[in-house]
């Protein structure tokens, strides 16, 4: 089947090495160091620690040495100091020389100079559409954390990008780090096993075909340290809302997992309904995660009875194919002690269905099941389960476990090589941008599947504000 060869090839992506160059950060500036790679890096305002986490890892196809171009202030500072914490790890340090411009025309000069020919960009959203479509024009390729435009303004910006990069062979690409979580990936390859799943069951709006919750948190820690977030964060004009934010990834998801290498137009989507609200901040809370005393003036119009609001919470209920989905995001202050960010997700099969969960039960890490319904699933279906585990999903992750919890359900138990983490991903996708980047082109069903994600969520903004 192709999509099991598609996630073989994945597989082997996953477990390759990259080889480390130079060591030490030296900050002086000179073009690259002379080591004939292809790909030379150009950061662009990097007000997210994204942008940072691309570099965790050194890459034989990317030169070390990587130009930042940003106005100056506490966001080009955090970054910088998060490339020296790669360099400076006692465990398999990077060897990046930042070569770093600031001031305010950092774009005008990017755009003069051309001493890379990749854009990694990841910060602040107000302008990124613009970012994106100004380096395609001058042909840079383009690496873009999500999201990629946060309006309608922008995703028609952003549709005119992606017309001037398919006219100068141009690469675009949004960074879809959850498509590398194991649980996700197992999910998907036994919703295409028809003897497990059956196949995807319509739905409805009140239980949708394929659910997807994500839950965030204002306050976190990244690398072992706690999370500084710009107060621009906050601000759903330049970071956007929820619902055009995380649910990028979500929205991803469902097509990935459900339509694998296909392409999904706008014409197979149809929305249902889209709703919006707000987790509010007491200035303690604000001081705490952005280190300010007192939150700026263009967030005085979020804030009511001394409470800061930001509308970070959304939730999209679509047709996409005639199944229905919902994505939905909430964000929270912080998470309970012990725990972090997690992941709900149920794909609802005619035989059974696949869900992860990731609560108290779980650990507070993924977990996959498998439900099956007595009277939908047939005789065999015990030994089909069974067989696909041991042959479908062990040829390509070996060491992977059925456990029968009961007459009706199962779980997945998966070995901890596999388990890499949140931070990892950005490895993983970065590889797959080299090879994309050394094969001159991307999949065939990616840029469509991009445009149609970015019509998604924008349209469903414009839904929610009705």
């Amino acid at each position: 089947m192709k999509m099991r060869k598609t996630i073989r090839i994945q597989k082997l992506l996953f477990a390759m090495g990259m080889i480390a160059g130079f060591s030490g950060c030296t900050g002086g500036d000179r073009e690259s160091s002379g080591s004939g790679a292809e790909v030379i890096l150009m950061t662009l305002d990097p007000g997210h620690f994204h942008a940072a986490l691309v570099q965790k890892s050194m890459y034989e196809q990317v030169d070390p040495t990587v130009y930042v171009y940003a106005p100056e202030g506490q966001d080009v500072k955090i970054h910088l100091d998060r490339i020296n914490g790669f360099n400076s790890r006692e465990s398999d340090p990077t060897s990046w020389n930042e070569v770093v411009y600031t001031g305010e025309d950092f774009l005008e000069k990017m755009i003069a100079e051309r001493k890379g020919n990749v854009m990694m960009v990841s910060g602040n959203n107000a302008r990124k559409t613009e970012y994106i479509k100004k380096a395609v024009d001058a042909g840079i390729h383009v690496l873009a954390d999500k999201p990629m435009a946060i309006d309608s303004d922008d995703f028609h910006l952003l549709e005119e990008a992606f017309r001037a990069a398919e006219e100068k062979g141009i690469l675009l690409y949004d960074v879809m780090t959850e498509r590398f979580e194991i649980t996700t990936i197992l999910q998907r390859e036994l919703a295409h096993i028809p003897g497990v799943f059956g196949s995807l069951k319509t739905g409805s709006p009140e239980e949708p075909s394929i659910t997807k919750e994500s839950v965030h948190h204002f306050f976190k820690y990244v690398s072992g340290n706690p999370l500084v977030r710009p107060a621009w964060f906050f601000d759903t004009q330049q970071q956007g809302e929820g619902i055009v934010d995380v649910t990028t990834h979500l929205v991803d998801l469902i097509m990935w997992e459900a339509f694998p290498n296909e392409v999904i137009g706008r014409g197979d989507v149809e929305l249902a309904s889209a709703r919006r609200w707000t987790t509010d901040l007491t200035p303690v809370m604000f001081s705490k995660v952005t280190g300010m005393d007192t939150w700026p003036s263009y967030l005085e119009k979020d804030v009511e009875d001394g409470m800061l609001k930001v509308y970070s919470n959304g939730e999209i209920i679509y047709k996409i194919k005639g199944i229905y989905a919902k994505a939905s995001v909430i964000w929270n202050y912080q998470a309970p002690e012990g725990t972090g960010d997690t992941h709900y997700s149920i794909m609802r099969g005619t035989q059974c269905d696949l869900v992860i969960r990731q609560g108290k039960e779980e650990g507070h890490k993924p977990k996959l099941y498998i439900e099956s319904r007595e009277g939908a699933r047939p005789e065999s279906f015990d030994t089909d389960l069974q067989r696909a585990i041991d042959t479908d999903i062990a040829e390509s992750y070996p060491g992977v476990e059925l456990v029968k919890l009961d007459e009706n359900t199962w779980t997945v138990n998966i070995p901890d090589k596999y388990k890499i983490g949140h931070e990892a991903h950005f490895e993983e996708v970065t590889k797959n941008f080299l090879q994309y980047f050394g094969e001159g082109r991307l999949p065939e069903w990616e840029v469509p599947n991009m445009i149609t994600k970015y019509y998604i969520t924008t349209e469903a903004l414009k839904l929610a504000r009705e």
